[in-house]
């Protein structure tokens, strides 16, 4: 698993790699960059949740379910702790160490490694951190203690596609399968064109500054090493049959930065270039960290 893992994380290195090219030649625009946000944001995503909630009800899979539930809970509200405990005076900081990148880069990870089916067990990671970036997250990056309105997140992609995916699971039903078909089809664009984007917030950043600051390496040693090796000793709580859940949560955690990290860094003024580089530094070195960690947990567990 372990030489599985480390292939897909090398290509979707490379995939960044063509992202950043695309950039550079002026094939991608700045603009262009946000319409692939929004495919990501409002359908790729989406699809890759529903998708891993297609599979069958069972004791154990109901189970897994609130068991991972419970692990995301506690694991994030942990990531926050730390986060806050060694960067309390830099919001950027104390966000970008605090949210991975579950979506865009472990569930690419998860599947290939995993299955589709292991999706299933991230749903209430995927559900948490996106909840908390829009209230926590909010409330640092503006130094106020308010977020977006409860309706506000009901009515974002990632809780629909979760809401639909939950009915599905629940009750038993499938999908037609024209629809399954379509739905796993915008999956596949999930991996691509999220590194894709990865490579363009590369192609933006002063490579030389981003290297000579210092402080992107103690962000991404809390990103890529503390919380992971946290959220471990959390999974190895859970029972030993619950393998799947228990190392696609482990890849959640130990994701490099979110980049909404930029995307609220930029909408709140504050220093975007600063939260480009955490995202592109902790997915460098994400490289080496995953593998390595996922290797450890194997031997634990």
């Amino acid at each position: 698993m372990i030489l599985t893992l480390a292939k897909q994380v090398l290509i979707m290195f490379l995939l960044s790699g063509v992202g950043y090219l695309m950039f550079k030649t002026k094939k991608i625009s700045a603009e262009g960059s946000k319409s692939i946000g929004n495919i990501l944001i409002y359908l790729s995503l989406p699809c890759v949740i529903i998708n891993g909630f297609q599979v069958e009800r069972t004791p154990e899979t109901l189970m897994g379910l609130g068991l991972s539930a419970l692990a995301a809970a506690v694991i994030l509200a942990l990531c926050i702790l730390v986060s806050r405990l060694f960067f309390k005076k830099d919001p950027i900081a104390a966000f970008a160490a605090s949210f991975s990148n579950p979506g865009f880069f472990g569930v690419p990870l998860i599947v290939s490694s995993l299955s589709s089916g292991a999706v299933f067990y991230v749903a209430a990671f995927i559900a948490c951190l996106n909840l908390l970036q829009w209230t926590y997250g909010v409330a640092i990056m503006t130094g106020e203690k308010k977020g977006l309105k409860p309706v506000a997140v009901l009515k974002a992609p990632f809780m629909i596609a979760i809401l639909i995916g939950l009915f599905f699971f629940l009750t038993g039903l499938k999908m037609p399968a024209m629809a399954g078909s379509l739905v796993s089809t915008i999956a596949a664009l999930n991996t691509p064109l999220a590194m894709f984007t990865v490579g363009i917030y590369l192609a933006q950043t002063d490579l030389l500054r981003m290297v000579r600051r210092l402080k992107l390496y103690g962000i991404s040693a809390v990103r890529l090493i503390l919380i992971p090796l946290l959220a471990m000793a959390v999974l190895s709580l859970m029972p030993a049959s619950l393998m799947d859940m228990k190392l696609a949560i482990l890849i959640a955690a130990a994701c490099p930065v979110g980049s909404n990290v930029a995307v609220y860094a930029q909408l709140h003024g504050k220093d975007y270039g600063y939260a480009v580089e955490t995202v592109v530094i902790s997915t460098l070195f994400s490289i080496v960290t995953i593998p390595a960690l996922v290797g450890l947990a194997e031997l634990i567990w």
